[in-house]
């Protein structure tokens, strides 16, 4: 695990490695979901990149994981409804920069999701691959958000404390915005129009935070889209499903005409 300086941001970042052949294909970018960092993650992105035969990246966005914390995360700090936005095509471009990445396969998950769909919509992208993401904000989300911060303060700020150095900052900037007023109108559909990359969109059935229409909506704009939605699964495909999902990804990347290396 590395620290990388970012914009001014110490973000935490780690790398696994591929191939050694200078003609590897593209690695693969891992972007985590509300409240994830580099250590929820666990050894899936490790897995994934055996098996597709490529190198990966992992990092925290800010205040997350080990990565530099937000000051008044309640206050001045507090994530503007745009924040995906942000990550995508300011914080993102400039890591990948940083590390000498062009044209990579995003991997993400839930916001990490909607941050792999807004970079794809204006960055050249290998292949862009989501699970649970949001492209819109359903009642749904916001029910389930509503719940997750009555578990915060009954045992749930306790299990996140693991992985995050400043766990409040993590919860709260997530909590905060997709509970707030200005958040309802989110929607990514027009951005998801611009995307030209082969794109995976993948959705469990039992996902409490959004139903079967996130995808569906993703498939309605960019009709390049494949569909993957899987039964006995929650808000975490990679977790839920693990062997499906990186057998269903594996097969994906192996398609010729799925990357532009």
């Amino acid at each position: 695990m590395n620290l990388i300086d970012i914009n001014g941001v110490s973000l935490e970042v780690r790398r696994i490695e591929g191939p050694a052949d200078l003609r590897a294909p593209a690695p693969l970018v891992f972007l985590h979901e509300g409240l994830g960092s580099v250590a929820m993650w666990r050894d899936w992105p490790d897995r994934l990149c055996n098996a597709a035969g490529r190198a990966g990246v992992v990092y925290s966005r800010r205040g997350y994981g080990r990565s530099a914390p937000v000051p008044d995360v309640r206050g001045g700090g507090r994530l503007a409804p745009d924040y995906m936005h942000h990550e995508a095509w300011d914080v993102l471009p400039a890591l990948l920069a940083r590390l000498g990445i062009e044209n990579p396969v995003l991997v993400g998950h839930s916001d990490g999701g909607t941050i792999a769909l807004l970079h794809a919509s204006r960055f050249p992208v290998a292949a862009c691959i989501v699970m649970a993401p949001h492209v819109i904000v359903e009642d749904v989300s916001v029910a389930s958000i509503a719940q997750a911060r009555e578990a915060y303060a009954s045992g749930l700020r306790e299990r996140l404390a693991r992985y995050h150095d400043d766990v409040d900052v993590a919860f709260w900037q997530w909590n905060d915005i997709w509970l707030s007023d200005a958040f309802r109108s989110f929607d990514i559909r027009n951005d998801c129009r611009r995307i030209t990359a082969p794109l995976l969109a993948i959705q469990g059935e039992g996902d409490p935070y959004g139903t079967m229409a996130q995808i569906d909506e993703i498939a309605a704009s960019a009709p390049q889209t494949r569909l993957l939605k899987l039964p006995d699964c929650g808000h975490s495909p990679h977790k839920d499903q693990p062997e499906a999902v990186i057998e269903a990804i594996r097969a994906f990347l192996a398609e010729p005409k799925s990357i532009l290396n």
